[in-house]
């Protein structure tokens, strides 16, 4: 009998899908600036920095430039220690979910589907962040930038996803902001759609090549649902 469902699970990002975390990471990568004797940027231009992990978000905010060259390696890791340490004082401190989180992921459960957090975020902050908002529950796995060798955009955390919940890449549905999920979730051989609200460092999200933009995730667990078995 030909399944009638389409996914068997769904990889979520977290950083600007699920959660607005910039408030905290901006306060954090302005700590830093300001403990190495830099002026603090703006908000809007920190979040165009987000996305690649934190290491990335740590070279582009010494440089004040989406795309840095390598600093000085003494100055970078005394750069990304302030940044560790302010960061974790405020994680999740001002994080707000993003509107139709809380009733997605319950939709999605409530359609049988397997959940996982795919993140370029530390675990060292991913855990914590998770449980503070109050969303650790929904999830059957968790995998962070430190969990496989590549963060993405590179497939390797969504294929390292898809094997702990057990299931096939062609039965995933991946969601994300960016242009990192787009291509980690294409290059598994997953189904991908985005979300317009988050960060995508700074460029247009209907560039990206997915299979759909959904103004929530809400609006994610209907488009699920609708989806024909291939």
């Amino acid at each position: 009998m030909p399944d009638a469902r389409a996914f068997d699970a769904v990889l979520i990002d977290l950083d600007g899908t699920l959660l607005d975390t910039i408030p905290d990471l901006a306060h954090a990568a302005n700590a830093m600036r300001v403990e190495l004797g830099m002026a603090p940027l703006r908000q809007a231009m920190l979040a165009t920095f987000v996305g690649k992990g934190t290491e990335h978000l740590v070279r582009r905010t010494l440089a004040a430039d989406r795309d840095p060259g390598e600093p000085d390696p003494e100055r970078f890791e005394q750069a990304l220690a302030s940044f560790h340490r302010h960061y974790h004082l405020v994680n999740g401190d001002r994080s707000t979910l993003f509107p139709g989180v809380l009733e997605g992921l319950a939709a999605m459960r409530g359609q049988g589907l397997k959940l996982a957090v795919v993140t370029n975020k530390p675990t060292a902050f991913t855990e914590p962040l998770l449980v503070k908002a109050g969303l650790a529950r929904f999830f059957d796995a968790v995998v962070c930038g430190d969990t496989t060798p590549r963060k993405k955009p590179d497939p390797a955390p969504v294929l390292h996803a898809c094997a702990l919940l057990g299931v096939q890449p062609a039965r995933c549905l991946a969601i994300g902001d960016s242009m990192n999920d787009a291509q980690a979730a294409r290059a598994a051989g997953c189904k991908v759609l985005a979300v317009p609200y988050g960060y995508n460092e700074g460029q247009d999200v209907r560039t990206l090549d997915v299979d759909g933009i959904v103004a929530s995730l809400d609006e994610a667990a209907r488009w699920a649902a609708q989806a024909q078995p291939a």
